[in-house]
Formats: C-alpha cells, structure tokens, sequence
C-alpha cells in the first residue's frame, strides 16, 4: 500500500469521500488522490516523493508557479509579525488602492475569504441596490457553493453527476433564473418575462468551470447592453480570469465594464481570500455607510494580503509575464491539437492564454449542453494515462488547465511528449 492510499483510508473514515474538496477524491476518473506533500515552481510532489508536472496550481492561483520565493517571504515576515488581528491594516489599504488602481470596474472594494463569499456578497449588493430580487445565471458556470447559485452549476457539480444539490430549500432558487452561455435570445427571453424584476446577470466571461467555453463574439457586450436597457446590474465572476487573462481581467480583454466583479485567491498568492467591488454608488450600500450588512473576522487577513499583495506587485512589474503566458498557451494548447489531429483523435480544446481544456467530443463545445458531450470515459483514461507519465492535471473534464510562468519551453515540451505517447497508444477511446 502506497502511502497516498493509506493516507486516503484514514481520511475516508474521518472526511466526507476523504477530501475536504469533491472534485479532489478521484471519483470520475477513478484509482486513489495523490496526497501532495510540496510544490516549488511547476512541480508538485506527493508522500512517496513522485514528481508531477503540475497543471492545476491550485487552481489557478499560482500563476508565478508554486511556492514563489518573494512571496513566501512576504507571508514569513507577515506571519512573525501575528496571524491575525482582526482589526484595521495598513495593508489591506495598499491593497484596495492597487485594486481599484488595476481593476476598471473598481472604484471601491471589500475583501472576503472566498470566491464563493465574493459572489454572495455582490449578489446581496445587488439586490439591496436595485431593490430587485431575481438574478440570472447560466448554465455550466460556477459561481461557488452559494445556496441560489447551486442551479445547473459547473465544476464539482457537473464531475459529481449533481445538476443541484440536496440541502437547498426551494425559496433560496425560486429566484435565481438561468440562460444559455452565448445565447442572448435565451437571455433577452428571461428580461421578457419578468419585466423590471431582475437585480443582477452573473456571468463567467469565460466559462472555466464547464471546461474553458470562450465568449462568442459580441456577446458580452450585447449581455452589458441588456442589463443597461433593464437597469440591471451586470456581475463578472473573474474568480479563473481575474489577473490570469491580464492585469484588467476579462473585462479589460474584452472591453466590457461590468457594475460589480468578484475575485478569488489570485489576489491571495493562493492563500485563502476573495474580494468584489464594483461602482461607488453601489459599493456605499455596503455596511457601515449603507444597509446592505457584510461581515468578516478574517477579512483583509494581514498574511494573506501581504502573499497577494507581493504578487499582483510583481505582475504588475513584469508585464511580460501576460505576454509570456499568452505563447506557452499558444504553444502548448495548438501542439496538443496538432498532435490529436494527426493521431485521429475525436476531441476539442478550447483555449485563451493560460486557461485550456481538451473535451472528447467531435463537437464544437460553446456552452453547457456541447460540454456535457464529452466522452468521461475517454477524460478518465486520459487523465490516468497522463498521471502515470508524470503529469498532474485537474480530475475533472469540466475543469481547467492552468500554466504558470514557471511553465518554461523544457516542461512544455516535456507535456507534449508524454501527451504524443498517451495518444498515439490509442488507449483513450478503448
């Protein structure tokens, strides 16, 4: 017995499927987690002492690579000076100005712990600004274990098999109506019928949680039309996107200013953090100025915001990282394409920058329903086939792949060979 399958037996008997996360117990792909023991750079390192080229990073967060020297030292010397106060900092000042500097929406912020409070909180924002109660979501995004967004959700979810899920009572639903990603008939039905009723549109503007599903030319825009026509607020979940796709996220990729956006750990270094911001107008409805209420002990953690704070820093001081990324990207995701192509391979990949995904479908994949066509099976062949060559990918098909820019030409080369020999194996499709 290896040590991650011991480690997995303790902790089934102590935690729900033995993970403190879903997607993390294997079960759409099968065979036991690695327990990763460490991480530097593009690696991760589980209890037996394997190494794995990582493409997961946390999911997203690392985007320097793991376990960056300037950031651990930043969180050391935060650390020695206490780990929590909860009270006022001068680092969580520093870091709203940087925020409010960087993020085109943001004239004020307020920092959480979470994605998933982020995205709470701007929805309670937006209803105590409109005076509305419904909101729209679309189908395959995630926006967090938040009771009314748990509605034909993506990531977990869709791994597990769950459209919702048990334990939410009707009434936390009952407003919260959904699209279809890149359809804005299905959205302009919805305004349709429910005429001045609708708070807030939450969307992913690019979906990562269903696979990487990229925005169909326009639609983004037309979706900040439609919300300005109905005096509804527009909300970019920029959990994956935000100071992945660039220092201005996706709403400054594809020129559309969101009234609110909610961020996640990125503005951590990975740490546990999140953050949504928006107009001012709005942002003074928020406790103590207005009667929205919001509240945290450990928001604006001083560790935290000193790991997030050195690394949108060093972003920000090296914008050739973006432009690095943008070409491992290109280079990873088209030879990978390159090589199915060659090889016959039934599949799609979906890719912007950094973020990509492979579906197992002949499909093109645009929104949830194309993204459920994909063969698990073969995802789960795949991804087993890949991990036993070293290479340590999300264990979903519906999540994404994430570089980093410790993601050098010799790792990316690395991937391509063992991708070339799982394919040409023929294995996935058995």
């Amino acid at each position: 017995m290896t040590r991650s399958e011991d480690l997995f037996n303790r902790a089934k008997r102590v935690l729900p499927g033995g993970v403190n996360s879903p997607v993390r117990a294997y079960q759409s792909v099968g065979g036991c987690p690695r327990f990763i023991k460490k991480a530097e750079g593009t690696y991760v390192y589980d209890e037996e002492g394997k190494r794995y080229l990582d493409y997961i990073g946390s999911w997203g967060p690392m985007i320097l690579g793991h376990n960056h020297p300037e950031i651990q030292q930043a969180v050391v010397e935060a650390a020695q000076r206490g780990l929590s106060f909860g009270t006022a900092t001068e680092i969580e000042v520093k870091m709203g100005e940087l925020l409010c500097s960087l993020v085109p929406c943001f004239d004020m912020v307020r920092m959480v712990n979470s994605g998933t409070e982020a995205v709470m909180s701007s929805i309670r924002a937006a209803r105590g600004f409109t005076g509305r109660d419904k909101i729209i979501k679309f189908e395959g995004c995630y926006h967090g274990h938040f009771d009314a967004l748990l509605v034909k959700a993506g990531s977990g979810v869709m791994t597990a098999g769950i459209p919702d899920s048990s334990g939410v009572p009707k009434g936390c639903a009952m407003d919260t109506l959904t699209a279809v990603y890149n359809d804005i008939d299905s959205v302009r039905k919805l305004f349709e019928e429910n005429p001045g009723q609708i708070a807030a549109l939450i969307i992913e503007p690019v979906a990562a949680n269903m696979g990487v599903v990229l925005p169909r030319e326009g639609f983004l825009k037309e979706l900040r039309d439609i919300c300005t026509e109905n005096g509804t607020l527009l909300i970019f979940d920029e959990v994956i996107t935000g100071f992945r796709l660039g220092l201005t996220g996706a709403q400054g990729t594809y020129g559309v200013m969101p009234d609110l956006a909610t961020f996640g750990k990125i503005i951590g270094g990975g740490m546990p953090v999140g953050c949504y911001g928006g107009k001012r107008e709005i942002m003074e409805m928020i406790a103590p100025l207005g009667s929205v209420y919001q509240a945290g002990t450990l928001s604006g953690n001083p560790v935290a915001m000193a790991a997030g704070l050195t690394q949108l820093k060093y972003l920000y001081d090296h914008p050739e990282i973006y432009t690095g990324l943008e070409e491992k990207g290109t280079k990873l995701y088209e030879a990978m394409k390159e090589i199915a192509e060659k090889a016959g391979l039934t599949c799609r990949l979906n890719h912007i920058s950094s973020l990509g995904s492979i579906f197992f479908t002949g499909e093109e994949v645009c929104d949830y329903t194309s993204a459920k066509t994909s063969d698990t099976k073969a995802f789960a062949n795949y991804f087993l086939a890949m991990l036993k060559g070293g290479v340590h990918l999300a264990p979903s098909q519906f999540e994404a792949m994430f570089l980093s820019d410790a993601h050098s030409e010799e790792v990316i080369q690395q991937t391509l060979k063992v991708f070339a020999e799982v394919v040409e194996k023929g294995e996935i499709y058995e």
